[in-house]
């Protein structure tokens, strides 16, 4: 085992690739079932157990149970030979009812998304549509090794709008945080009637805005709050809180940054979108000077890809581009530069913390729940593997995501989704894409004449 100190110097040159041998074929798990991962590069992503170049770790039911070389144990053997083993990545922020219009907008400004997405779009939309958005965005992040993910869900059109979003992430599988965005009557009814029990896969945040009213609704239920943030947070800075997530926040002052760091709140970044949309310039640096580690998020699907490596490579290129840019212009106090480790820790600890789930999630950790994925060493876009860490941020994309456990149960194996009706999901994606699109007076094209 290499912790603590020793983790460093021990992993300095990764995990290193062993020869190539793709995982032993695995039913589908039940939570009941023991699984022994065995011979992977593990990422515990827990200073307390540290990294292995190999190493095991087992799954009882739906948690964690022990993470170690050389385990031993009457369970289903999965050959992790060749595969970083590690937490899955937890999104903290993103649009799911938006599944069915990915890349409609591909050109589009923030005040295009809101003319034609959260306005036309979203005025059209029946249940049946955010459902199967819904459904289709899971299922995206779980192909992209997304095991987690709060769904800022302002599509309460009507109380059955938000109970076809809750189906459809149920339907999928993944663990989410869902994002009620609508009237505090509506989040009491949802807490009752869908989110009675603490012991499923979906939870319940309140998607609102910088109303302490909302945030005493809020709490009251035993509700997370998560906000789109910006300016000075005057409205609620006697009310700010460990239970917040701020996001975005490319406009907040020193003293709205002075007040989340105070407070204990978290920050969401989602830098592709933030950058390409018009946000602003994603605020990395100001939250890593007060001491915020940021949580990183898809956001929306209109316009950028639904996977983590695409947010970890533009976190730690924007951020190592700025300081070297300060450091030229010769400022005196170099500001010190990210490394691949620090924003795999954003794509995990820092999203399962925002997400007020890090008792359960964002680390191998025994007793643990059992959120994993095996991302493969020996596809040509990263072997030979010298770096696990280089090779999660800067080499990998969604094609390297062989297997996905979400509370022990497996959710893709050998690179495909398990249980999972791919052709009939598709058939009923694009109708509903189709009656969006005819609905809102667009050109259904391939071509670019869509929106606008």
């Amino acid at each position: 085992m290499l912790g603590g100190a020793a983790m460093a110097g021990g992993l300095a040159s990764g995990c290193r690739s062993q020869a190539a041998q793709q995982p032993g074929a695995a039913r589908p798990a039940s939570p009941a079932s023991r699984i022994l991962l065995k011979g992977g590069c593990v990422l515990s992503l827990d200073a307390k157990i540290g990294d292995f170049d190999v190493a095991d770790v087992l799954i009882d039911g739906s948690r964690i149970v022990e993470v170690r070389p050389n385990i031993t144990a009457d369970a289903e053997v999965i050959d992790a030979t060749n595969t970083i083993v590690m937490p899955g990545f937890v999104d903290t922020h993103r649009h799911m009812w938006q599944g069915a219009l990915r890349s409609i907008l591909p050109n589009g400004l923030l005040s295009d998304y809101g003319r034609d997405i959260t306005g036309t779009a979203r005025s059209v939309m029946r249940p049946e549509d955010a459902r199967l958005g819904d459904l289709v965005s899971a299922l995206g992040a779980i192909n992209a090794g997304v095991t987690t993910v709060l769904d800022w869900s302002h599509i309460g059109n009507s109380p059955a709008h938000a109970d076809a979003c809750i189906d459809g992430l149920r339907e999928s599988g993944i663990r989410a945080v869902y994002g009620y965005s609508g009237s505090g009557a509506e989040l009491r009814r949802l807490r009752t009637q869908r989110f009675s029990s603490p012991d499923q896969l979906l939870t319940l945040a309140y998607a609102t805005g910088a109303d302490p009213g909302a945030w005493a609704v809020a709490r009251d239920v035993g509700a997370s709050i998560s906000l789109h943030a910006g300016g000075t947070l005057d409205s609620v800075a006697t009310v700010m809180g460990p239970d917040v997530t701020y996001i975005h926040c490319t406009t907040f002052t020193e003293q709205a940054w002075v007040r989340v760091a105070n407070s204990g709140g978290h920050v969401s970044l989602a830098a592709p979108i933030e950058m390409e949309m018009g946000h602003g310039i994603p605020p990395i640096q100001p939250a890593l000077d007060r001491g915020i580690r940021p949580s990183l998020s898809v956001d929306v699907e209109t316009q950028m890809p639904s996977d983590f490596f695409t947010q970890m490579r533009t976190v730690f290129t924007l951020q190592r581009m700025q300081a070297l840019a300060r450091r030229r212009a010769g400022e005196a106090n170099a500001l010190q530069l990210l490394t691949v480790r620090d924003v795999v820790e954003f794509a995990t600890v820092a999203g399962a913390r925002a997400n007020r789930l890090d008792a359960k999630i964002g680390t191998l950790t025994p007793g643990k729940e059992a959120d994993v994925i095996m991302l493969r060493m020996d596809a040509i876009n990263v072997l030979p593997v010298n770096n696990a860490y280089g090779a999660i941020v800067l080499g990998m994309d969604t094609s390297n995501v062989d297997t996905v456990f979400i509370g022990g149960t497996v959710r893709k194996r050998g690179g495909r989704l398990v249980g999972v009706d791919l052709a009939r999901v598709g058939r009923e994606a694009q109708a509903s894409r189709d009656f969006i699109v005819s609905r809102a007076g667009w050109r259904r094209t391939l071509l670019g004449d869509g929106p606008g």
